[in-house]
């Protein structure tokens, strides 16, 4: 995927950008736990557990690159096969509850932009950090009723039709039109403030313990209990899994937008009525 694909590129030079001019079967193996190694020291008490799985993450992908590579037999060997990789971090479960969501909701109202109209709207659409931040204005309909995710900005390579809620269309209706972002950064490009930005919304709003990718469970265990079907909750996250996985997601072709824009209207009046 495009994403991938850009990430798996981005991390192996980050890491290995010493070797980059040498051919790539000069890489060994001793190299490559060095310079893992290396990743996870990098990163201290509460960033350790992160390190590790960035060490994790780089191995990978080079693993995938050098295992092409052999498939093609233009390499006789792969340094990061069989690696020793750190375990995954374990799964989050983390959801707001009501109380912190309007916490959280109140303090990004008086937070400084574009942060604090990425994270209401990370909270009204349930749509993932990066997908939020880079939002174009030629994404969104004229009457800004309709959010268009293409398909190379998505994490699973599937666009994504976001139906916006009257209170996601008032936040973005108060927005000034200066760039091609909604929200870009101080330097005309996606936001990128993200470690200085959270804690001070953590202190803000008085709520630890989270993440910004919470508010996307957060809105999904929400529409659950507003009642709103599985399926039409996993088409709103734009997931490719779960009942849209195998062969039903192959055959089956409707795309939810009736229910999608009914499920995120629900949760904005639910949202609304919270704050």
């Amino acid at each position: 995927r495009p994403r991938y694909a850009t990430e798996a590129v981005r991390a192996l030079k980050y890491a290995f950008h010493r070797n980059l001019d040498r051919p790539a079967e000069s890489l060994d193996r001793a190299t490559v736990i060095k310079t893992l190694d290396a990743l996870c020291h990098r990163a201290h008490g509460r960033q350790k557990a992160k390190g590790n799985a960035i060490a994790g993450c780089t191995a990978a992908y080079g693993r995938a690159a050098y295992s092409w590579a052999l498939k093609r037999v233009t390499l006789q060997s792969n340094p990061f096969a069989d690696f020793p990789l750190n375990p995954s971090p374990s799964k989050r479960e983390r959801v707001l509850s009501d109380a912190e969501l309007v916490a959280v909701w109140n303090a990004a109202t008086e937070t400084a932009l574009p942060y604090g109209a990425i994270v209401r709207l990370l909270i009204l659409t349930g749509q993932r950090t990066g997908e939020v931040a880079g939002m174009a204005w030629a994404e969104l309909s004229e009457d800004f009723s309709v959010w268009q995710i293409p398909a190379a900005r998505t994490k699973n390579g599937t666009p994504n039709f976001v139906p916006l809620s009257e209170p996601a269309r008032e936040l973005l209706l108060g927005l000034t039109k200066t760039h091609d972002l909604v929200m870009p950064g101080a330097r005309e490009t996606p936001f990128s403030g993200w470690s200085k930005a959270k804690p001070r919304l953590d202190i803000a709003s008085g709520v630890s313990g989270w993440q910004l990718h919470d508010l996307r469970r957060t809105m999904a265990t929400g529409l659950q209990r507003l009642g709103v079907r599985l399926e039409v909750t996993e088409a709103v996250l734009n997931h490719v899994g779960g009942s849209r996985a195998g062969i039903v997601g192959i055959y089956q072709r409707h795309d939810w937008a009736q229910e999608k824009r009914e499920a995120l209207d629900a949760w904005a009046k639910h949202v609304r009525s919270l704050v």
